[in-house]
């Protein structure tokens, strides 16, 4: 049975999938670093996140560089490496507890708010900057 990315699980709760749109963007495939790097994200904030807010949906998680530029991303973006998801939380009711969650977790390198959805990122490498930004995104 061949595996696809539909099956390759990076938590108990996240899919590697759910990371990448490869339906809009079939290219937009992650070498195992960038891999690695979003199952660091989904351990570490993605799952404590979850269990604060209930169901997280991942709007944008890992682009490669033609996807990065087709969606107007940042030319060093942290979407490059796996470091990063826009998400939401599946109920609204929970984004403000999923902000000042994130806002105080040790894990957060950059929490940036638009209207509904956040952009968090992680590092593995480095030691968290917690840039946090409320409002960034209008």
């Amino acid at each position: 049975m061949e595996t696809t990315v539909n099956d390759i699980k990076l938590s108990e709760h996240f899919k590697l999938d759910e990371f990448l749109n490869t339906g809009k963007y079939p290219d937009n495939k992650p070498a195992l670093q960038y891999v690695v790097n979003m199952a660091y994200g989904c351990h570490f904030l993605l799952e404590p996140a979850r269990a604060i807010a209930g169901p997280i949906i991942i709007n944008s998680g890992f682009r490669c560089e033609r996807v990065n530029r087709l969606v107007g991303g940042v030319a060093r973006s942290q979407h490059l490496l796996g470091q990063t998801a826009d998400i939401r939380p599946v109920d609204p009711a929970k984004f403000q507890n999923l902000v000042n969650f994130l806002k105080s977790y040790p894990y957060t390198d950059q929490l940036l708010t638009g209207r509904g959805w956040l952009h968090i990122s992680w590092n593995p490498f480095a030691k968290p900057r917690h840039y946090v930004r409320i409002g960034y995104y209008k």
